[in-house]
């Protein structure tokens, strides 16, 4: 871990400050956090963070090779398959966890996913760590990539909307304001105006789905499933 930014946000850290950083997460969206908020951060060296990103792309390198798209179809049961399904998704996470080997710190991967997880969250708890706490750099950032956070919010945009209005893309969830990462689906609307939608809710006329939007029946282009 970086030990110069960990004692100066150590040195700078407060209960107050702490509380600020709740306030800040809790009140910007419309749905709380149902999770606990870290107190800090993790600071990570340059030499950890490149470990992080070379382990992440030798597990998604796995993930394009015919062998595996020939092992994975076989875990769909016949009749579940999505129609006109994309080569490869658009997101993927890799979940890794931090362990120690002896005297280093290592990289250990927990789980893999496809699909849009945390990336409305982690924006605003991003802004919320920088405005709560002073000691954390504003050019700090959550993003491996170096990426700035206009650029982030372009690329989330691109991928996520397309060509498509933020009215006609939802997101469709179960009962999605019962769910714990339900402030992930309120920041994500912030972001891009997109609503959560429980599939209850959508209607179904020929090959168009519909669903409420402020009253007014809208027509669903594109839709991000989020599974728990």
């Amino acid at each position: 871990m970086h030990p110069e930014l960990r004692a100066r946000f150590n040195a700078d850290f407060t209960a107050e400050k702490y509380a600020a950083l709740l306030r800040c997460v809790n009140e910007a969206t419309k749905w709380p956090a149902d999770f606990r908020i870290a107190e800090t951060p993790i600071f990570l060296t340059r030499d950890f963070t490149d470990q992080a990103v070379f382990a992440a792309n030798q597990i998604a390198a796995q993930t394009q090779t015919p062998e595996f798209a020939m092992h994975s179809a076989s875990a769909i049961p016949p009749g579940l398959e999505v129609p006109n399904e994309s080569r490869h998704p658009e997101f993927l996470i890799v979940d890794l966890a931090i362990c120690q080997d002896g005297n280093r710190l290592v990289p250990r991967l927990i789980e893999l996913q496809a699909f849009p997880s945390l990336f409305g969250f982690q924006f605003l708890v991003l802004g919320c760590m920088r405005k709560a706490f002073p000691a954390i750099p504003q050019s700090w950032t959550s993003s491996f990539g170096g990426i700035r956070d206009e650029r982030y919010i372009d690329i989330l945009r691109k991928t996520i909307l397309g060509d498509s209005k933020s009215e006609n893309v939802i997101l469709l969830e179960i009962e999605p304001e019962k769910q714990k990462t339900r402030i992930d689906f309120s920041a994500t609307e912030s972001l891009l105006g997109i609503q959560s939608v429980c599939v209850t809710k959508i209607k179904k006329r020929g090959r168009n789905l519909f669903y409420d939007r402020d009253g007014t029946e809208t027509r669903v282009e594109s839709e991000l499933v989020l599974p728990d």
